[in-house]
Order: C-alpha cells, then sequence, then structure tokens
C-alpha cells in the first residue's frame, strides 16, 4: 500500500473550515496539511511549524513533529506509518469492499465517545466535513463527562450553509 491508499486529498475544500468543529481542542492556529483514510488529521500550527495528531476516535491532539520536514521524515518509517496510518485496517476495509470514493473518510456509524466499537463493523465511508463536523461536535459535548457515563442525547448544529441551499 502507498500513502495515496492511506491518505485522502482533500486540497477541493478550505483547510481554514474542515476542522472549525474542533476549535475548541486545536484553537485557530492549527491547519490540516495531511488526513489519514481513517479521518484522522495531521495539524500544522501556523505560529512554529510543529506538526500534531488529532485523533478524533479519542478526542485528543498531540504534538508528534517539529516542522512538516520531521513528520515527512516519520512517514518514511514502518513503526509510524503502521500506527499512525493504520496500514492494516485500512488493507482490510479495502479487501472487505469498503473502498472511499473522492471526499470521504472511513468514519463511525456510532461514534467511540457515544459507546460505539473501533472495528470494521462500525467503520463506513463518509463525507471528510462531515465526518470532522459530527465527531467534533460529539467530543466537544462529552469532553467532561466520566468514562463509561450513558450518553442520552447529542445535539447537531450546522457548520456551513446546508448542501442543499448551493445559491446561499
Amino acid at each position: 500500500m502507498t500513502l495515496n491508499d492511506l491518505t485522502v486529498n482533500f486540497s477541493h475544500l478550505e483547510r481554514e473550515k474542515i476542522l472549525s468543529d474542533w476549535r475548541w481542542l486545536i484553537g485557530d492556529e492549527k491547519l490540516p496539511i495531511l488526513i489519514t483514510a481513517f479521518g484522522e488529521a495531521f495539524l500544522q500550527d501556523i505560529n512554529d511549524n510543529s506538526v500534531h495528531f488529532l485523533n478524533v476516535a479519542d478526542g485528543v491532539v498531540s504534538n508528534i513533529a517539529d516542522s512538516p520536514e520531521a513528520l515527512k521524515e516519520k512517514l518514511s518509517d514502518k513503526e509510524f506509518v503502521s500506527e499512525f496510518l493504520a496500514v492494516q485496517a485500512v488493507g482490510d476495509l479495502r479487501q472487505a469492499g469498503k473502498l472511499l470514493e473522492h471526499g470521504q473518510v472511513y468514519s463511525f456509524k456510532l461514534a467511540p465517545a457515544l459507546g460505539g466499537d473501533i472495528t470494521a463493523d462500525n467503520l463506513e465511508p463518509s463525507d471528510i466535513e462531515v465526518h470532522f463536523s459530527v465527531l467534533g461536535q460529539i467530543q466537544e459535548q462529552v469532553k467532561n463527562l466520566p468514562n463509561g457515563t450513558e450518553v442520552e442525547r447529542v445535539e447537531f448544529q450546522p457548520s456551513k450553509k446546508p448542501w442543499w441551499k448551493p445559491w446561499g
């Protein structure tokens, strides 16, 4: 598998808006530079050039490299790629016929924060923007709850104009 199989092209989207529902966690200074097929993001801090990893399943962000160049070097390390780009899982999903189309990532049918499992049965192709919006809003709403708390309701807010109103 190549890096292109493990990541998705998001050049058709506005980098500043993709993660708008994660600003509560990542702030305004981080922009996506690489999105994995599993809908997790490598973010570059515009102030110091450092690179961070947004884990959407756990709702955490961690510093992983001092610069995009350092990230590029790490992407040549087989263990790093296996851990952060989920090589085996992507291969299993592709072999099971769950292929991504342009503008899609693998996303959860039921978010782990709401009790969903991190298994192939709980993953499906989803629009990149919908994926980040839904999971960002869920994680923000459950961030202060103790582990194991039963969530009865999640409310979603539109992040952008509805898809059915392209004229404004």
